[in-house]
């Protein structure tokens, strides 16, 4: 019987220490280089640096420090909604890009075997970051990319200032503590009632705000009619996990584009 863990929607990809397609190995990078350096270098941070240029940041990265930068990758910047690099690239937007580049910086060395202790840190920008299995809402997938004056983790997402409403954060909360709640049922081999609270968790949500139906409504539809095809009880309470985590995704989604459009 599988297992379910407690933060699968928060796991760290399996192969974090493994080096990602187009990231500059260890051995290519000098002692001497610093954060800038190393990311210029790796080639798969081309929109980063370019943005780090066009908000004044560099000489910021170019100092003592030490400090952790979680990194995203071209391709993370390529996920947003479309024309968003674009916008912020603009001079008169440069105060949104600092606020933005800052969330991904904080200070001091956190490396990957000090990750699951954090927790939470203050980075740059002023606010908070949750430090964890995930960092904000993304997934590390390189990790301890040594630079001189710091560390880098390279992640699958761009963190986004958030300001969120109350029955998004409420929807994401209910959604920890149903899997909170419900993993060590499962794994203690109380099979139904895991599923029962999950179903339950889904109901809850879609009887939420229109915000939040519009979030969730996909997933979790989707999760209830593969549990009401199963028979097997394993798979049923599977299939409502899954749905669950696919709506936590699809809320820090829409919470995402609506800071970036200013909803």
């Amino acid at each position: 019987m599988r297992r379910i863990r407690s933060v699968s929607f928060f796991a760290l990809a399996t192969a974090i220490t493994a080096f990602a397609p187009g990231i500059a190995k260890a051995s290519s990078i000098s002692p001497h280089d610093d954060i800038i350096d190393v990311a210029v270098q790796a080639g798969s941070f081309q929109t980063l640096v370019a943005a780090v240029e066009a908000a004044g940041l560099v000489e910021t990265l170019r100092g003592d420090g030490p400090f952790t930068v979680f990194a995203p990758t071209d391709e993370a910047f390529s996920r947003l909604p479309a024309g968003t690099v674009d916008n912020l690239l603009r001079p008169e937007n440069r105060d949104q890009l600092v606020a933005l580049l800052t969330l991904h910086v904080v200070s001091g060395k956190v490396e990957s075997r000090d990750i699951l202790n954090v927790g939470e840190a203050q980075t740059l920008n002023g606010k908070p970051l949750s430090i964890g299995l995930r960092v904000g809402g993304a997934q590390v997938i390189q990790a301890d990319v040594l630079a001189s004056n710091g560390i880098i983790h390279v992640i699958d997402e761009v963190l986004i200032p958030q300001e969120s409403s109350a029955s998004t954060s409420m929807a994401m909360n209910l959604i920890r503590t149903a899997v909170s709640r419900g993993a060590p049922l499962y794994n203690q081999g109380h099979i139904a009632a895991c599923t029962a609270l999950y179903v339950d968790t889904a109901h809850a949500l879609l009887g939420m705000d229109s915000r939040v139906r519009a979030a969730v409504q996909h997933p979790l539809s989707r999760a209830i009619e593969q549990m009401n095809d199963s028979h097997d009880a394993s798979e049923r309470a599977w299939a409502m996990r899954r749905g669950l985590d696919n709506a936590y995704a699809a809320l820090s989604h829409s919470l995402m584009s609506s800071n970036l459009s200013g909803h």
